[in-house]
């Protein structure tokens, strides 16, 4: 029986050619014009596939009538192709970093409790080191974000681990732990209550995160353990924006990092009520994809973030 080839060795005899044909083949599923699209003649393609097909011992591509459809293995081998122009086109940018300091793009995501005390001051200080990197900020609820970080739409995310996402998948260091504080606005009648109850919040409206969000799910979790089952009346939002619009002009409450209330209150927007919540939310953590280096931009960002502590 022939001995198996390494993966090296197999590596050695596939050619970048054939990489480029077989992600074309991926997403034109026909011959001509995925050799049209390479600058390549049929016949040639046509060689570079069937070597390709010869070097790996299998087929990858079935051919049709109207074009051509990849076989299971083929879907593999068109995945590794796709990721190896992605990976060139990241080491060209590292490159061009390199020569002429950051710049390009930097997509950032974060919870809002990570607005006051660490994206902003770290972003401030980026910035004035890096103003020819192009800066994006989402804001989300932590679910949310860590799916926007597996698909590739944001470099990092300052949130909360969440369940379905693990460690050998996701990079997670912690930066901020801080309690959870209800807020309302200036002169609500709670306020002015006297020894203030978790059993007097119930009965206010509340804008809450959606579920699914870490802050909803232990709050919600935090009324049962204290034996309050009623049914809140919930308005569900993740924008901190609408939040704070919506509690200016209602007697609704909502929970925020105690940093994001701090920031409001100093501006005279709302008020923390005299309350200790049992509810604990994990710290804040930096997440990136464990698998996926940094660009040069995100690196530095991630730097700025390291000078804060």
């Amino acid at each position: 029986m022939a001995k198996a080839l390494s993966d090296a060795a197999l590596l050695m005899r596939l050619r970048i050619r054939q990489l480029l044909l077989l992600e074309a083949l991926g997403r034109e599923r026909n011959l001509g014009r995925a050799a049209a699209g390479l600058g390549l003649s049929q016949p040639a393609a046509t060689k570079l596939l069937q070597q390709a097909e010869e070097t790996l011992g299998v087929a990858l591509f079935t051919r049709l009538a109207r074009g051509m459809e990849p076989t299971p293995t083929g879907e593999v081998l068109i995945r590794y192709a796709r990721q190896q122009l992605v990976d060139f086109g990241f080491a060209r940018e590292q490159m061009a970093a390199l020569r002429s300091g950051l710049r390009g793009r930097l997509r950032l995501g974060t919870v809002p409790g990570g607005l006051p005390q660490l994206l902003a001051p770290a972003l401030a200080a980026y910035k004035r080191q890096h103003p020819r990197v192009a800066v994006s900020v989402l804001v989300e609820t932590s679910d949310v974000m860590l799916g926007l970080l597996e698909r590739g739409d944001v470099d990092l995310v300052l949130g909360r681990p969440t369940e379905g996402h693990f460690e050998d998948e996701l990079r997670i260091e912690p930066l901020l732990a801080e309690p959870q504080v209800a807020v309302v606005r200036a002169g609500h009648p709670l306020l002015e209550k006297s020894d203030l109850a978790l059993a007097d919040l119930v009965r206010w409206p509340w804008i809450l995160q959606p579920p699914g969000s870490p802050q909803r799910s232990r709050f919600e979790s935090a009324l049962r353990e204290a034996g309050l089952h009623g049914r809140l009346d919930i308005t569900e939002t993740a924008s901190t924006v609408a939040t704070t619009v919506l509690l200016e002009a209602s007697d609704m409450a909502a929970i925020m990092p105690a940093s994001l209330a701090a920031h409001y209150a100093r501006l005279g927007v709302l008020e923390v009520l005299p309350l200790e919540l049992p509810l604990q939310v994990p710290s804040l953590h930096l997440i990136t994809r464990r698998h996926r280096e940094l660009s040069p931009a995100a690196a530095g960002f991630v730097e700025a973030l390291a000078a804060l502590s």
